[in-house]
């Protein structure tokens, strides 16, 4: 998948950008603050349909502007966004809207490396498998609906376990409780599918980027491997019903990540803790590029190479430039990164320079 060109308007910081880009390898170099994670924001937001930072559209509207636009031109395809304050957003492809915004999830396959990756292993087990879910429905619409109907099950349960007077029927309980256990086990199913053949190619990236310095574990962790989920969250009703939620279901797996045997969070240093993470996004990449529609998806990086040493950003540079990876989006402060990558590849490349909000070429 490639990206042509950019159209933003009045998204974040940034007033307006026309931008034409390389089909290998695009560089926003700036100064903090200045709009470059903006930029693969918006590109992100072509892909998702929301942005990655903030959920909340309004708050993705320039200050002080009543409106904002984002297109893209990809091989085929013309995708763009527009959304006014107060108003239902309207995202189109070819001129055409759609009716729901998850059918265009996994249309443009693509894959984020950002700081806030950092919440991977220092935050809790929501954002691990929001990883999970992201990656999944990229090429498995199937479990777009199957997460729809497990989290509607789960709210409506909890709804009733809130109750007191009268307390909640028993029968009514059950009823939603078959719901979250049947569209539940199939959440696990490929949520477990994932992880099994994630782990290989995460652990090569490690090995790789490391130089084969540690050893990294990771393991699914789900109370769906304690039973046929239904038992598991009728067996401790009774606890729920005390604490008003839902306290075992698929809304509570975990991905553990080890460092030569123990916790990543606890041990890992923050070399070890990006290298990590990095590795974790490629051996993604890598999965998307071979399963589903085998499109080459896009990749962002994001400030990638603070607190990295010198060996180790060398060999992420080796990686991103060879012909395995796709459209690049890289961000930088530090313009000697970028040319270390650039003098490493004869690839085609475009550098942009971004600044309060204005991108140049």
């Amino acid at each position: 998948m490639i990206l042509k060109k950019l159209s933003i308007l009045n998204y974040k910081n940034i007033g307006e950008a026309q931008l034409e880009l390389s089909p290998k390898m695009n560089c926003f170099i700036g100064s903090n603050g200045m709009g470059k994670t903006n930029v693969l924001d918006a590109v992100y937001y072509l892909s998702f349909c929301k942005s990655a930072s903030n959920p909340i559209d309004s708050q993705v509207i320039r200050h002080d502007q009543p409106f904002c636009m984002i297109e893209g031109e990809y091989d085929e395809d013309v995708v763009s966004v527009g959304m006014k304050r107060g108003q239902k957003k309207h995202f189109k492809r070819n001129k055409k809207e759609y009716k729901r915004l998850s059918e265009h999830i996994g249309l443009i396959p693509l894959v984020v490396v950002s700081p806030a990756d950092s919440l991977l292993i220092e935050g809790g087990s929501e954002e691990r498998r929001k990883l999970m879910d992201m990656v999944i429905a990229q090429y498995d619409r199937s479990y777009i609906d199957a997460l729809s109907r497990y989290n509607n099950a789960l709210q409506q349960r909890n709804i009733l376990l809130k109750m007191e007077d009268p307390a909640p029927d028993p029968l009514v309980l059950q009823l939603w409780e078959e719901q979250m256990a049947e569209a539940g086990e199939t959440l696990y199913e490929k949520r477990r599918s994932f992880v099994d053949e994630l782990i290989p190619l995460f652990q090569e990236y490690y090995q790789h980027i490391s130089g084969g310095q540690e050893r990294v574990g990771l393991t699914y962790v789900s109370h769906c491997q304690r039973g046929p989920l239904l038992e598991v969250i009728q067996r401790d009703r009774h606890k729920d019903l005390a604490v008003g939620y839902s306290l075992h279901g698929v809304h509570r797996d975990d991905l553990e990540f080890t460092l030569d045997g123990h916790l990543m969070k606890r041990e890992g240093s923050q070399g070890q803790n990006k290298t990590f993470v990095i590795a974790l996004k490629l051996a993604q990449f890598d999965f998307l590029k071979r399963t589903g529609s085998k499109t080459t998806p896009l990749l962002l990086l994001d400030d990638i190479f603070d607190k990295l040493d010198a060996q180790r950003v060398e060999q992420i540079v080796r990686l991103v430039s060879s012909d395995n990876f796709g459209q690049i989006f890289i961000t930088d402060t530090n313009r000697d990164h970028l040319d270390q990558i650039l003098s490493t590849t004869a690839l085609d490349y475009r550098i942009f320079h971004v600044k309060d909000g204005k991108v140049d070429s």
